[in-house]
């Protein structure tokens, strides 16, 4: 087998292990409203309990994002996707997707739940007009297990975004939000 038809198997078989990860495992493109705010709840009640101190920056937050599931997979090519909803004073407002591509050394797969907390009402807007938002520099990242603190109190919340992940299950270098383009669904 010479070079090239390695090379156009290993590309073959990497586009078909992703998409049949993914493909398979995303079943939650097709939610319905309802199931997408009860897994978030869920979720929120999951954090809540491994990170108590994280109730405090929802309480003070202008709206949050919760995604309760995105599923992560790669073989050398990658992606992830998940769908959440934005909730401004408790009650949820719209619906979002959170979709990202790779290429690299990667191999495996991850399930994985994040928030995001928009401190400002500035921050709150710019999300919400900008569809493909990505999280930026003005962003703190916690990537949470269980137990301990998250390091933060209410005099050293400076930053106008707060994200968690939490709850990962599986395995796959790097789960990162970097990348991560989110867009308004409607549902």
């Amino acid at each position: 087998m010479n070079n090239s038809s390695r090379r156009l198997l290993l590309i073959g078989s990497s586009a078909f292990f992703v998409n049949s990860l993914i493909g398979c495992s995303t079943g939650s493109s097709t939610n319905t409203g309802n199931i997408i705010i009860e897994n978030a709840d869920e979720a929120l009640d999951n954090l809540f309990s491994i990170a108590p101190d994280s109730y405090s920056i929802y309480e003070k937050s202008a709206g949050t994002l919760i995604i309760p599931k995105i599923t992560k997979a790669g073989f050398i090519f990658g992606g992830s996707y998940g769908e959440g909803v934005l909730k401004i004073g408790g009650a949820p407002v719209d619906f979002y997707s959170v979709a990202s591509a790779s290429y690299g050394y990667q191999i495996g797969a991850l399930q994985y739940s994040h928030v995001i907390f928009f401190m400002t009402e500035d921050a709150l807007k710019t999300f919400r007009i900008t569809d493909g938002w990505e999280i930026g520099a003005d962003a703190e990242v916690f990537f949470r297990k269980k137990g301990g603190s998250l390091g933060f109190t209410n005099n050293t919340l400076t930053k106008p975004i707060y994200a968690i992940v939490f709850g990962q299950k599986g395995v796959i270098a790097g789960a990162s939000l970097e990348g991560a383009k989110y867009s308004r669904l409607i549902r």
